[in-house]
C-alpha cells in the first residue's frame, strides 16, 4: 500500500484528492496539512511513502516544507510531488533544487496523477509531461557549474555517459536504445551512479550533471 500525506490550503482540493486516492487499491491517504509547517509534522508522524504538496500555502509554504522533509534523515524514504496551478519554470527548479521528486499542475488527468504518484513512490523523478524538455533546456542555459567535476570520480566511464543521457531528459527505454543495450542495464547503471551519488532520484541527477558541467548548454 502506497502510504500518501496531501498538503494544501483548500480543504475541498485536499477532499478530492483523498476520494481519488482512497479509492484506488494500491494507495491510502494517511494525514492532511493545510499549510508547510503542519505538512512537516504530519509526515513525521505518518511516514508516508508520497506527500502530495501544494507550493503556494500561508506561512511555511510548500518549497520550504518540502527542503525540511528531505533534510530530515527521518523521512529519507519519502518522496515530495510538487502540485501547483503555476506552470513556471522558476518553480520547478526551485522545486527541483530542493529535493521533490515530481511536478505536476493540479489540471493533470486523473490518470497522470495516479500514475504519478505510482512512479515517484518506486523512486522515479516524475515532471508534468509539457515540462520536462523545456526545464532541461532552459537550466542547461542557466546553469554555471557549481560543484567540482570530482564529484563524478566514482563513476565509470559507462556511468557517467548514462548520467549525461539522464541530463538530456531520456528515459531508460530510450537510453537503452540509445546504447543499444537493454532497458534492465539501462536501468541497472542509472541505479548505480544514483547510489555513487547519494542522488536522491533521477532530478537530482540533472542537477548534478549540469552543476558539475558533465553536460552543457547546447551538448543534448
Amino acid at each position: 500500500m502506497i502510504k500518501v500525506v496531501l498538503a494544501d490550503d483548500q480543504a475541498l482540493v485536499r477532499a478530492g484528492f483523498r476520494a481519488l486516492l482512497d479509492a484506488q487499491p494500491d494507495i491510502g491517504v494517511v494525514g492532511e496539512a493545510g499549510d508547510g509547517a503542519e505538512a512537516v509534522r504530519v509526515v513525521a508522524e505518518t511516514a508516508p511513502d508520497v506527500v502530495l504538496m501544494d507550493i503556494r500555502m500561508p506561512g511555511t509554504d510548500g518549497l520550504a516544507a518540502t527542503r525540511r522533509i528531505v533534510a530530515d534523515p527521518a523521512s529519507a524514504g519519502v518522496r515530495v510531488l510538487i502540485l501547483t496551478t503555476f506552470d513556471d519554470d522558476e518553480y520547478v527548479f526551485e522545486a527541483i533544487r530542493t529535493g521533490a521528486s515530481g511536478f505536476l499542475v493540479k489540471d493533470t488527468e486523473p490518470v497522470e496523477l495516479l500514475r504519478a504518484v505510482r512512479v515517484v513512490a518506486e523512486g522515479e523523478a516524475l515532471l508534468s509531461p509539457g515540462v520536462t524538455r523545456r526545464l532541461i533546456g532552459e537550466f542547461a542555459r542557466r546553469a554555471r557549474p557549481a560543484r567540482s567535476v570530482r564529484e563524478l570520480d566514482a563513476l565509470t566511464t559507462r556511468e557517467k555517459e548514462i548520467v549525461a543521457l539522464v541530463a538530456e531528459g531520456l528515459s531508460n527505454d530510450e537510453i537503452a536504445e540509445r546504447l543499444v543495450v537493454s532497458p534492465a542495464t539501462a536501468k541497472t547503471h542509472v541505479s548505480r551512479a544514483m547510489i555513487k551519488l547519494a542522488a536522491r532520484d533521477r532530478a537530482q541527477l540533472v542537477v548534478l550533471a549540469y552543476e558539475t558541467g558533465l553536460v552543457r548548454p547546447g551538448w543534448a
